[in-house]
């Protein structure tokens, strides 16, 4: 799964023998219920670009491992920045909190993969420096001719590439080498002195040189200022419980978030969720089938294995409105009885894994789009949402739509500024009264925050049509 070269930046290059270092691991974790060794090395580097001018270009080299040991409930973590013997001797010391005493007997490892979902070459290291500030000038330059009322453009590239081996107590070795990329633009319009913010970004696990390619980022462009364009032209939202309409793609973020994390395996197991304890039971309306699945090539959220070393795959969560399983880690897995579903992920060697979601979507139905718009009377449509809020144990949330629409007898009509979303997200589901034919993933700039670690994920959906769902406006 990964090169020889790859391999050096933990050994050759660092002092480490990767003879010691099982030996040390083993010891470590004797009497341990599960654990591992995760070694990582990570390279990342970033380019601001803000009104004709680089705003700042970073690179950063990150090295280091973590040490974990499981007894029953208990986990102790170590993690340092130095790939030493000694580093990893006196991590070991923390493992004996749990370990001692305990006689625990070491689970077995994940089963081996051969597959790969992308590829292993460093993505920073195929374009220069100027070619890709000059990329940043390109779009500048490009936004702006587009149309006058362009007055301020913003754009950003990022890109990382980490190598991962995660060494268990019986020696079982699991290696990986993760590409990143991803580009933002971001353009002002303004307008009778009015002034309003369009934005796309993209991304996914490959290289470079797909966000390099002409059509790629001119479209990002024609995105960000369509929305720019018709947010000028908005009026304030009515606010009141009434039927809305979800856009295909990236409104399933309101689904990963009001969900999303509800079906995580560690929430579920302590009965901190609301869907905790309900296998088996009808938790949405007929036609919703929802999943998790980290093995689909190149996306944002894919892995070819996750942070324990466990193969990603398809996870079933909600099959035609029944509630089938949750994403689980091994930890988590081992104590509710299940199979660790390749959804134990962390931020880096300085966190701890825990149940994360990958890429996690909406199937589609059998609905034509137009017609469920012409279905509706009276309602909004929302195509894309910014920020939110939601409570995992209640379900409650709050999204705010960054481009939306009011819909009048089947059509849409002007565009809305200010529209939020307010619902339960276990609720929704059992509001949705159709489900279009239209499935869209986002186009990879998901970020997934939970209990102070961040890490890349995709969401998508069709279309979808909710009855009775709260809507706040700013209209008087």
């Amino acid at each position: 799964m990964t090169t020889p070269d790859a391999l050096q930046l933990f050994y050759a290059d660092t002092g480490l023998d990767p003879d010691r270092t099982a030996i040390q691991v083993a010891d470590a974790l004797k009497g341990c219920d599960d654990g591992e060794l995760y070694l990582q090395y990570a390279v990342s580097e970033s380019f601001a670009f803000d009104d004709g001018r680089l705003k700042s270009a970073s690179f950063d080299t990150q090295k280091g491992f973590g040490l974990r040991g499981v007894a029953g409930e208990m986990t102790a973590y170590a993690h340092a920045n130095d790939l030493s013997h000694a580093a990893i001797g006196r991590a070991a010391d923390t493992i004996k909190v749990v370990r001692d005493g305990h006689g625990g007997t070491m689970a077995l490892p994940p089963l081996p993969t051969n597959a790969r979902r992308y590829t292993d070459v460093n993505p920073l290291a195929g374009i220069d420096f100027s070619a890709k500030v000059g990329l940043m000038q390109k779009i500048d330059a490009a936004a702006r001719a587009r149309d006058p009322a362009v007055v301020q453009v913003s754009a950003s590239l990022l890109g990382s590439w980490s190598v991962v081996e995660i060494l268990r107590g019986d020696g079982t070795r699991v290696r990986d080498v993760r590409p990143l990329v991803r580009l933002n633009v971001q353009v002002v319009a303004e307008k009778n002195g009015r002034r309003e913010t369009g934005f796309h970004g993209l991304g996914g696990r490959y290289l470079y040189d797909t966000l390099f390619d002409d059509a790629t980022w001119e479209r990002a462009i024609d995105i960000a200022l369509a929305q720019a364009l018709v947010n000028l032209d908005a009026v304030d939202t009515p606010a009141g419980e009434m039927t809305v309409v979800l856009g295909p793609g990236w409104p399933g973020v309101l689904l990963h978030e009001a969900v999303g994390h509800g079906l995580e395996g560690d929430f579920n197991r302590k009965g901190t969720s609301a869907f905790s304890g309900r296998i088996g039971e009808r938790v949405a309306a007929p036609g919703v089938t929802v999943v998790d699945d980290g093995a689909m090539d190149q996306r944002r959220g894919s892995l070819t294995v996750d942070d324990e070393g466990t193969p990603t795959g398809r996870t079933v969560l909600i099959e035609d409105g029944i509630l089938k399983g949750y994403m689980q880690d091994r930890l988590n897995a081992r104590l509710m009885g299940v199979a660790p579903t390749g959804n134990g992920r962390r931020q880096s060697y300085a966190h701890a894994p825990m149940p994360r979601m990958t890429n996690t979507f909406m199937l589609g139905g059998s609905e034509d789009p137009g017609n469920i718009l012409a279905s509706v009377k009276k309602g909004i449509f929302a195509k894309s949402f910014g920020g939110g809020q939601v409570d995992i144990t209640s379900g409650k949330f709050v999204f705010s739509c960054t481009e939306a629409y009011e819909i009048e007898n089947g059509k849409l009509g002007r565009p809305l500024k200010g529209a939020t979303l307010i619902g339960n997200g276990p609720d929704v589901l059992t509001r949705v009264k159709a489900i279009g034919n239209d499935l869209e993933l986002d186009e990879g700039v998901g970020i997934c925050g939970k209990a102070g670690q961040s890490v890349p994920a995709g969401v998508g959906q069709p279309t979808l049509l909710v009855e009775g769902l709260t809507v706040g406006g700013t209209a008087a």
